[in-house]
Protein backbone atom coordinates (compact mmCIF):
# COMPACT_ATOMS: atom_id res chain seq x y z
CA UNK A 1 0.00 0.00 0.00
CA UNK A 2 2.68 2.34 0.97
CA UNK A 3 4.55 2.01 -2.48
CA UNK A 4 1.37 2.14 -4.32
CA UNK A 5 0.86 5.67 -2.80
CA UNK A 6 4.22 6.14 -3.58
CA UNK A 7 4.22 5.80 -6.96
CA UNK A 8 0.93 7.63 -7.53
CA UNK A 9 2.27 10.77 -5.18
CA UNK A 10 5.82 10.41 -7.41
CA UNK A 11 3.65 10.58 -10.72
CA UNK A 12 1.31 13.39 -9.77
CA UNK A 13 5.04 15.35 -9.19
CA UNK A 14 5.83 14.84 -12.54
CA UNK A 15 2.92 15.64 -14.57
CA UNK A 16 2.64 18.57 -12.25
CA UNK A 17 6.41 19.56 -13.44
CA UNK A 18 5.76 18.68 -17.06
CA UNK A 19 2.51 21.32 -16.79
CA UNK A 20 3.94 24.29 -14.85
CA UNK A 21 7.21 23.87 -17.39
CA UNK A 22 4.25 24.42 -20.29
CA UNK A 23 2.41 27.18 -18.56
CA UNK A 24 5.84 28.88 -17.93
CA UNK A 25 6.74 28.43 -21.89
CA UNK A 26 3.62 29.72 -22.88
CA UNK A 27 3.80 32.78 -20.71
CA UNK A 28 7.62 33.35 -22.34
CA UNK A 29 6.45 33.31 -25.66
CA UNK A 30 2.61 33.72 -25.99
CA UNK A 31 2.95 30.31 -27.71
CA UNK A 32 0.71 27.08 -27.37
CA UNK A 33 2.85 24.45 -26.80
CA UNK A 34 0.78 21.84 -28.55
CA UNK A 35 0.73 24.07 -31.93
CA UNK A 36 4.52 24.25 -31.75
CA UNK A 37 4.53 20.44 -32.07
CA UNK A 38 2.25 20.63 -35.13
CA UNK A 39 4.24 23.33 -36.45
CA UNK A 40 7.95 21.68 -35.95
CA UNK A 41 6.24 18.89 -38.14
CA UNK A 42 4.58 21.41 -40.68
CA UNK A 43 8.19 23.33 -41.33
CA UNK A 44 9.65 20.26 -41.74
CA UNK A 45 12.06 20.93 -38.88
CA UNK A 46 12.54 17.70 -38.55
CA UNK A 47 14.57 16.99 -41.39
CA UNK A 48 17.30 18.64 -39.95
CA UNK A 49 17.19 18.65 -35.72
CA UNK A 50 16.82 15.71 -32.89
CA UNK A 51 14.10 17.07 -31.46
CA UNK A 52 12.02 15.48 -28.44
CA UNK A 53 8.50 14.46 -28.52
CA UNK A 54 8.62 15.05 -32.71
CA UNK A 55 8.27 11.53 -34.42
CA UNK A 56 11.03 11.79 -37.13
CA UNK A 57 13.02 14.18 -35.81
CA UNK A 58 15.86 12.26 -35.40
CA UNK A 59 18.14 14.46 -38.38
CA UNK A 60 22.16 15.29 -37.71
CA UNK A 61 22.15 17.83 -40.11
CA UNK A 62 21.56 20.55 -37.11
CA UNK A 63 22.24 20.51 -34.03
CA UNK A 64 19.68 18.51 -31.43
CA UNK A 65 17.28 20.57 -30.01
CA UNK A 66 16.80 18.39 -26.49
CA UNK A 67 17.19 20.85 -23.57
CA UNK A 68 16.90 23.61 -25.67
CA UNK A 69 14.79 25.20 -23.27
CA UNK A 70 17.65 25.57 -20.55
CA UNK A 71 19.93 25.86 -22.73
CA UNK A 72 22.32 29.46 -22.04
CA UNK A 73 22.59 30.43 -25.78
CA UNK A 74 20.53 29.61 -29.24
CA UNK A 75 21.85 29.81 -33.07
CA UNK A 76 24.85 31.95 -33.11
CA UNK A 77 25.74 32.25 -29.57
CA UNK A 78 22.07 34.35 -29.18
CA UNK A 79 21.58 34.96 -25.24
CA UNK A 80 18.38 32.20 -24.98
CA UNK A 81 15.42 34.57 -24.61
CA UNK A 82 11.90 34.55 -26.15
CA UNK A 83 12.24 37.37 -28.09
CA UNK A 84 16.05 35.72 -29.73
CA UNK A 85 14.07 32.51 -30.16
CA UNK A 86 11.58 33.87 -31.98
CA UNK A 87 13.26 35.88 -34.15
CA UNK A 88 15.97 32.72 -35.07
CA UNK A 89 12.85 30.88 -36.00
CA UNK A 90 11.86 33.42 -38.36
CA UNK A 91 15.13 35.02 -39.66
CA UNK A 92 18.17 32.92 -38.89
CA UNK A 93 19.62 34.28 -41.76
CA UNK A 94 19.19 37.64 -41.04
CA UNK A 95 20.76 36.74 -37.32
CA UNK A 96 23.44 35.28 -39.10
CA UNK A 97 24.16 35.16 -43.11
CA UNK A 98 25.62 32.49 -43.08
CA UNK A 99 23.75 30.39 -41.13
CA UNK A 100 22.54 26.70 -42.24
CA UNK A 101 18.98 26.99 -41.44
CA UNK A 102 16.68 28.58 -44.15
CA UNK A 103 14.54 31.40 -43.72
CA UNK A 104 10.92 29.62 -43.78
CA UNK A 105 9.09 32.30 -44.10
CA UNK A 106 7.42 31.50 -40.37
CA UNK A 107 4.69 33.93 -39.67
CA UNK A 108 4.90 35.11 -35.83
CA UNK A 109 1.86 33.05 -34.26
CA UNK A 110 3.84 29.75 -35.50
CA UNK A 111 6.72 31.21 -34.57
CA UNK A 112 5.94 31.44 -30.75
CA UNK A 113 4.04 28.23 -30.93
CA UNK A 114 7.51 26.43 -32.20
CA UNK A 115 9.08 28.57 -29.42
CA UNK A 116 6.59 27.90 -26.73
CA UNK A 117 7.19 23.84 -27.71
CA UNK A 118 10.56 23.87 -27.53
CA UNK A 119 11.02 25.96 -23.89
CA UNK A 120 9.20 23.02 -22.78
CA UNK A 121 12.30 20.75 -23.25
CA UNK A 122 13.99 21.38 -20.34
Amino acid sequence: MRTSLFSILLLAALVGCDRATEINARAETGGDATQGREKIAYYGCASCHTIPGIRGADAHVGPPLDHIGSRTYIGVGLPNDSRNMIAWIQHPRDIEPHAAMPNLHIPDGDARDIACYLYTLK
